[in-house]
């Protein structure tokens, strides 16, 4: 399956299980993911990653992306597991 079979060009959303998906769902959870795990990153930037990744389980909830892939850093994974 190619990417713009689950979303089009134009398409920026989706909804799954009353969950809704904006396109970039995972690029933003792995750039916030490496924030997270950089330790010369500052505290603010930290922080800002860490709401961040916060808001978006939902929906990588809803895709099923933990069922599949599993966290190898275990702070983070640690850190989306209470959250």
């Amino acid at each position: 399956m190619r990417a713009d079979e689950i979303l089009g060009d134009k398409v920026n959303e989706t909804e799954v299980n009353g969950v809704v998906i904006r396109k970039g769902s995972v690029g933003a959870f792995l750039a916030n993911a490496k924030t997270f795990a950089d330790p010369t990153a500052s505290a603010e930037a930290r922080s800002v990653a860490e709401r961040d990744i916060i808001e978006g389980l939902p929906a990588l909830r809803a895709l099923g992306f933990f069922d599949i892939l599993q966290i190898r850093d275990e702070r983070l994974r640690a850190f989306v597991e209470t959250h």
